[in-house]
């Protein structure tokens, strides 16, 4: 059974970091290229950010020089750094790949 927990989210003041994590299980990770999105209140999904299994990466124009996907296949675990956060970063962050999505992380950017 594949699941995906994410984690690391939280309340950031402007400016600040956070790092998020989603932990894979019940797949062959390293094959996948594995997803970020986010959704804010009343708005659709987004792709944020993309890692393949050669660890290319592709960001949404929005977060471009300020968030950072990575992998760790020994671990079964990827990563989204985001630094100088802004308050329209706000939303859940969901990990996704294939069929499945975790069950997402608050991350909340406010003075």
């Amino acid at each position: 059974q594949v699941r995906l927990v994410e984690s690391g989210g939280g309340l950031v003041q402007p400016g600040g970091s956070l790092r998020l994590s989603c932990a894979a299980s019940g797949t062959i990770f390293s094959v996948y290229t594995m997803y970020w999105y986010r959704q804010a209140p009343g708005d659709q999904r987004e792709l944020v950010a993309s890692i393949t299994a050669s660890r290319n990466t592709n960001y949404a124009d929005s977060v471009k020089g300020r968030f950072t996907i990575s992998r760790d296949n020994a671990k079964n675990t990827v990563y989204l750094q985001m630094n100088s956060l802004r308050p329209e970063d706000t939303a859940v962050y969901y990990c996704h790949f294939g069929d499945y999505w975790g069950q997402g992380t608050q991350v909340t950017v406010s003075s």
